[in-house]
């Protein structure tokens, strides 16, 4: 929570237990779009957060809850959003199916602002089975240069890629008819992310189990979103001394001052819930040859970085 001089966001950001957080820039504003961290049973709504700065946040409450989602019973969690053509498209993973005769999987919501409230998209989930060995969760929805979006997600250690059509209700076949193609890097696990700088594609995700202290980020860099991903490193671990099970981020940019920004989640030291995570910020830099510098947990946060 931002500190009382209000100079740096502090870390947590906000409060509450919130984890995997998709944060992205509306217009003139931040946006983090987190899993309300609980167990299963009671993880069936999602809250965003909504800043000017980074530094002072707002909660809008219950964005979109089981209720809007028919086939939504438990466990939603690792949200995406994307704006297009003045709607607001949110990907979510929900129920954790275990094989391809569970109901469940990854579903599409949609709004006329990033604070809804939202619809079911089609009435049912957008993926639903295992490609590729791939458990359907974790979406990640990215929008290229030519205005193509694509959906890359997966847990269980795999993770396939999806051209989605026009309207985000289902996907365009690839060359040869295949739908999901797997990109896999060596070390993943789930939470994949991508963002594009200087013309090169960064592919991270997250290596680990999400309830250890082992939880952690990596990357690769690719001239395509196809890859081949080859795995750089990681950038994101816990600190004995700050907190543990770091992972599950996201990647914003405010272009007006060129700066970067992750924002992930951890586990305090004081607690031992697997749930009890927090969503934290921290700078993201690169090195003189456009890899990524490891990442420092604090205390502090940022300090505040206007888009307008």
């Amino acid at each position: 929570m931002a500190s009382a001089e209000e100079k740096t966001s502090g870390n947590p950001i906000f409060e509450g237990w919130y984890a995997d957080p998709e944060a992205i820039v509306f217009g003139n504003e931040y946006w983090v779009f987190p899993t309300y961290s609980a167990p299963y049973g009671e993880q069936t709504h999602f809250d965003a957060f909504s800043s000017s700065d980074l530094v002072k946040w707002k909660k809008h409450e219950k964005i979109i809850d089981t209720k809007d989602i028919k086939w939504a019973k438990r466990a939603m969690w690792a949200p995406s959003i994307i704006e297009k053509d003045k709607k607001y498209y949110f990907f979510f993973s929900a129920n954790d199916i275990q094989n391809n005769e569970q109901e469940g999987g990854i579903g599409v919501a949609v709004a006329n602002k990033p604070d809804g409230p939202y619809k079911d998209l089609i009435g049912k989930p957008l993926i639903d089975k295992f490609h590729h060995g791939a458990q359907p969760i974790d979406g990640f929805v990215f929008r290229d240069d030519d205005g193509s979006h694509y959906f890359i997600y997966g847990g269980w250690r795999h993770c396939n890629i999806a051209k989605l059509k026009d309207d985000f209700k289902g996907f365009e076949p690839f060359e040869g008819g295949e739908i999901f193609k797997s990109i896999t890097p060596e070390g993943y696990v789930e939470g994949p992310f991508v963002f594009k700088k200087d013309g090169k594609y960064y592919f991270m995700w997250s290596e680990g189990g999400w309830t250890g202290p082992d939880y952690r980020v990596a990357y690769a860099i690719s001239d395509s979103l196809f890859g081949p991903h080859k795995r750089i490193g990681v950038v994101l671990q816990q600190d004995d001394k700050v907190a543990r099970g770091a992972g599950h981020h996201s990647v914003i940019h405010n272009k007006k001052d060129d700066s970067w920004y992750i924002v992930y989640h951890r586990r305090p030291l004081t607690e031992t819930d697997g749930n009890h995570r927090e969503t934290c910020i921290e700078k993201l830099e690169f090195d003189e040859k456009g890899l990524i510098k490891p990442v420092t947990m604090t205390t502090e946060g940022v300090s505040a970085s206007p888009l307008k």
